[in-house]
């Protein structure tokens, strides 16, 4: 049996996805660039997908650009948002994405902006108090906080962060990689500047995403070349993986509401099996459902010498899963995300992370195969 647990790195593309895609691949390879019939059918797919996503996401199409994906939207939004506005000061966290975090460090590195971290409790939950305090400290700044936490899924309170940047003047990207398509996302009302998705975290095709930009933000393009995306991002578009993009979030949202019941029915009885068999475990992130991604569950389990080998166990059993530990004095590479929640870096941890696909019946076969492979001073008796 191969069990597949590790949906928050890459989703199982969905069949309708495939089947919009592979009809494109098959009748319209024409250049969305050039100006005739062939040229123009395929730039009239484009343009229909981007309004399916505007649409859903309750903005307008002249705000959606398509990239490569979460980190190049992440990049964009980031070095184009804070240079193109004279930005001197930013505010992030320390458990935000490497596409995020790694971008701020460079920027600081050439002397662009002063970075601050936002105080974070031991769950990954940000100190709003705190980051008042810095916008307050610091006029318009650019603030850069996840929806939910890609590792322990903790879930940011979108709706009060923009409310306090729009107090301070602050520009607001919120990378939503791993919640668009599981949760609503009405960017009407929200109070946001720069949202980021990519198509392959909702069962969508990799390589393409989308950065949202308000159209109250003016921004250069981070690549150039031709004239596409409205000038906005130079290269000829992935028409195959955009129209794979627009269907998979029509889906997702056409079916979040029984999707989003099943995954969190999923991650509630595995949480109720590890504890049973497992009484020693520790759970990373917010354990209050919510304010916790229902994708993604982050165990991590007592120290033992399985250590690091926990992973390489549950892929000979034909289970795939992601993990790590928390970085140790810097004598390990581990996980950024639970080092900064203060995790022990000595107990091995797992993020098991579902999606529609999953199967109670996958679960029960990892618990048994658990239940073999960690140590038995661990699991009950």
């Amino acid at each position: 049996m191969r069990v597949y647990l590790d949906n928050a790195a890459t989703t199982p593309i969905d069949k309708e996805v495939l089947a919009v895609m592979f009809n494109m691949m098959e009748n319209q390879f024409g250049n969305p660039s050039s100006i005739h019939a062939h040229g123009r059918e395929v730039r009239s797919a484009v343009e229909m997908a981007r309004k399916t996503i505007a649409k859903l996401l309750n903005t307008s199409p002249a705000e959606i650009f398509f990239t490569s994906g979460g980190t190049e939207a992440d990049n964009t939004a980031i070095r184009c948002g804070i240079i193109d506005n004279g930005i001197t000061h930013a505010i992030t966290s320390k458990i935000e994405h490497h596409a995020v975090g790694h971008t701020f460090e460079e920027l600081e590195k050439k002397g662009i902006i002063k970075l601050s971290y936002v105080n974070i409790d031991d769950k990954g939950n940000v100190d709003y108090n705190h980051l008042e305090e810095l916008l307050k400290t610091n006029e318009r700044s650019f603030v850069s906080l996840m929806h939910a936490n890609n590792e322990i899924g903790t879930l940011l309170d979108i709706e009060r962060v923009g409310n306090l940047c729009e107090q301070y003047n602050a520009l607001f990207h919120c990378d939503t990689v791993q919640t668009m398509g599981h949760y609503v996302h009405d960017l009407s009302k929200l109070k946001v500047h720069f949202v980021a998705c990519a198509a392959h975290k909702l069962h969508g095709p990799k390589g393409v995403g989308f950065l949202y930009v308000n159209h109250n933000v003016k921004i250069k393009p981070l690549i150039y070349g031709g004239a596409q995306e409205r000038n906005m991002r130079g290269g000829t578009e992935n028409v195959y993986g955009i129209v794979g993009l627009a269907k998979a979030l029509e889906i997702a949202y056409n079916e979040m509401e029984q999707h989003a019941q099943h995954v969190q029915d999923l991650k509630s009885y595995m949480k109720e099996q590890l504890l049973q068999n497992f009484p020693d475990i520790q759970f990373n992130g917010e354990t209050n459902p919510e304010k916790s991604l229902y994708t993604v569950l982050n165990v991590s389990f007592p120290e033992s010498d399985m250590g690091d080998m926990m992973l390489f166990n549950l892929d000979i059993n034909g289970i795939s899963a992601s993990g790590g530990s928390a970085c140790s004095s810097g004598s390990n590479i581990g996980s950024h995300v639970l080092s900064g929640i203060g995790a022990d870096p000595n107990r091995p941890a797992i993020r098991f992370s579902f999606s529609k696909m999953t199967t109670k019946e996958e679960i029960d076969y990892t618990i048994e195969k658990l239940k073999q492979i960690v140590p038995v001073e661990v699991a009950v008796k």
